[in-house]
């Protein structure tokens, strides 16, 4: 039998009848997990861990419902160890120390225990620093379980010791499997795809919210031959009605969101973003969103709507719900109010258009590197002119294109915010190149 057969050890208790669904779909085998393949598939982190023997302390990050606790308990059967959970939101010191004896206990009859701490970032720094000796010492091997950053959240001697495994949100694929396999327990009449499409879109990549939404859907059916959006929406109440992700609404949503900031109108982009927060949008997802406006229509015009952006992604990363969402309504309000330019983005996408459709030139001898003497007998490098000894910092007059071709003129600043004197400057530069050109 191979590890990736074995049963959860100890043996678990058998169900009782009212168990929730989820609870009772909790895979037993590595080989019935759904999902993160990208660590469990053929030559890959956890897997590879797990058919070598070597049982290593690690951090598994990542949202809510993609089985950080199922695969900790996997990771104790497939080891013979003592699995021993710890809840950060409801434990503290006596925990750890209850966990300490129990391990010690075990040891002394040669068996491994693994202690597996939820929400590890709940844990103040002390709390934290109890587990190092032990861990160091080898009398048990380490799980943290967080959704949030560790690098923020949990002490850097900790994690200098176990190493961080990122588990993703279930993709659509993964969530249409569990829904069969849950069906198929319940012995629950079929969904219609649109049902099914809906659902999925509400659960957002979360198994555990999927099967308890399924389960009170199918709890509270008649005799029906098929589940409808209609027996979906009854369930599942407003909530499914005003945010279905994945559909319409959801993307002229965020469409109005972008729309809005883009006019320069703070009171919409704040209206529609808000929406997004209550309807279920993932605030992650909105701070993704926000870095892209902050790119594609304000760019050089202000370059601080880029650095605000990223900071209030960040900030909601340190806080969470909902105290990290005022520091993305602050990010929407400036990026609104701050002047636009799109020139980078269009130079950019000029710039692919046009290098999709020209062939390939040769960089010009003397912008080559020469790293050799061979390279600089056949004149790589030669000529070129080192701006900072110019006059000003510029070389006038120097061609920085391939031979034969003529400047297209990509980027063009637009008179709005410091774009202004980006296009100032840059008319400045034309000029002395022109005269060093007319030198000649």
């Amino acid at each position: 039998m191979t590890t990736f057969d074995l049963p959860l050890e100890p043996p678990a208790p058998e169900l009782p009848a009212g168990a929730p669904l989820a609870e009772r779909l909790r895979p037993a085998t590595l080989a019935d997990v759904i999902g993160q393949q990208h660590l469990l598939g053929p030559g890959k982190p956890l897997r590879a861990a797990f058919e070598s023997g070597r049982l290593h302390s690690m951090i598994l990050w990542g949202p809510p419902g993609v089985g950080k606790t199922t695969l900790a308990r996997l990771v104790a059967t497939a080891f013979d160890a003592q699995f021993i959970a710890i809840s950060a939101v409801l434990g503290g010191v006596k925990d750890i120390r209850e966990a300490v004896e129990r391990a010690q206990a075990v040891q002394a009859q040669g068996r491994r225990t693994v202690v597996f701490v939820d929400e590890v970032h709940r844990f103040n720094k002390s709390q934290q620093d109890a587990f190092l000796p032990h861990v160091e010492s080898g009398l048990f091997t380490f799980i943290g379980a967080t959704t949030e950053n560790p690098s923020f959240e949990v002490n850097s001697a900790l994690l200098s010791r176990a190493t961080v495994h990122v588990l993703k949100s279930l993709s659509d694929d993964d969530m249409r499997a569990l829904l069969e396999r849950a069906r198929a327990l319940l012995q629950a009449p079929p969904m219609s795809e649109a049902a099914a499409t809906r659902l999925i879109g509400y659960a957002d990549g979360d198994a555990r919210r999927l099967l308890n939404a399924y389960e009170n859907l199918v709890a509270m059916l008649g005799p029906v031959a098929e589940i409808d959006e209609t027996m979906l929406e009854k369930s599942l109440g407003e909530q499914l009605r005003r945010y279905d992700k994945g559909g319409e609404q959801f993307y002229d949503t965020i469409s109005a969101l972008h729309k809005s900031v883009r006019g320069s109108d703070p009171d919409a982009a704040l209206y529609w973003f808000v929406r997004m927060l209550d309807g279920g949008v993932d605030p992650r997802y909105a701070a993704r969103r926000l870095i892209r406006m902050a790119s594609e229509d304000i760019g050089l015009a202000d370059p601080r709507a880029l650095r605000m952006a990223l900071d209030a992604a960040e900030t909601y990363e340190r806080l969470g719900s909902p105290e990290g969402e005022l520091t993305l309504a602050q990010a929407v309000v400036y990026l609104a109010v701050a002047p636009k330019s799109n020139a980078v983005y269009s130079a950019y996408k000029s710039v692919r258009a046009f290098i999709a459709a020209d062939g390939t030139r040769p960089v010009p001898l003397h912008l080559r590197n020469a790293p050799t003497k061979l390279m600089k007998n056949l004149d790589y490098g030669k000529g070129y002119r080192y701006a900072h000894d110019e006059e000003g910092g510029f070389a006038a007059g120097e061609n920085y294109w391939p031979e034969g071709m003529q400047p297209p003129g990509f980027y063009e600043p637009v008179p709005r915010g410091l774009e202004i004197r980006i296009g100032e400057k840059l008319d400045e530069l034309r000029r002395l190149n022109a005269e060093a050109k007319n030198r000649r």
